[in-house]
């Protein structure tokens, strides 16, 4: 049931990230060029990031090291996805944006020495986010949505674990002459 969920919304998102990185590749040259999209807001920019998140590089083994280090995210998510039990859509859901950016972005690092292909330029004047693209969003969508999904279980359980104590406590006060 869970597959349901997961395998097309993970097609959809790789899919959609290969062929947009495609895309920025063939018509956004050369590189670190700005093309305004909404003014100078919403631009596109062919970036090429040999490292991770906002920049993060890590010397010449970076490539490497953040493969690695996504093989290992995925088989924690791998791990998630089989504990996740049948309706609980929302935890399927951010693993598999989780899983699908993180592959998405896996196939740049495998397929080029230059990295991921980021192309999304959003900012004002020279106060920028850094350049991004679909793997990013589905990463960060899916990373905030898991946070939120694994807290309100915690939440759930401190609350029937407080109720259990509670009636454990009830019950053996009952038991007092």
């Amino acid at each position: 049931m869970k597959a349901i969920i997961a395998i097309p919304v993970f097609l959809v998102i790789v899919i959609v990230d290969i062929i947009t990185k495609a895309v920025a590749e063939a018509t956004l040259s050369p590189a670190g060029v700005p093309m305004p999209v909404f003014g100078e807001w919403f631009r596109f920019a062919l970036v090429y990031n040999p490292g991770a998140a906002f920049g993060l590089h890590l010397g010449p083994y970076s490539r490497w090291l953040f493969m690695a280090l996504t093989v290992g995210a995925l088989v924690i998510l791998g791990r998630l996805y089989r504990e996740t039990e049948d309706g609980d859509n929302r935890r399927v859901l951010a693993i598999t944006l989780v899983a699908a950016g993180a592959v998405g972005n896996v196939i740049d690092r495998i397929r080029s020495e230059f990295g991921v292909v980021d192309f999304l330029d959003v900012g004002i004047g020279s106060h920028r986010w850094p350049t991004f693209n679909v793997a990013d969003i589905a990463v960060s969508t899916g990373a905030f949505l898991l946070a939120l999904v694994l807290w309100k279980e915690e939440r759930r359980e401190e609350a029937a674990l407080a109720a259990a104590a509670a009636a454990s406590s009830s019950q053996s006060s009952d038991l007092v002459p």
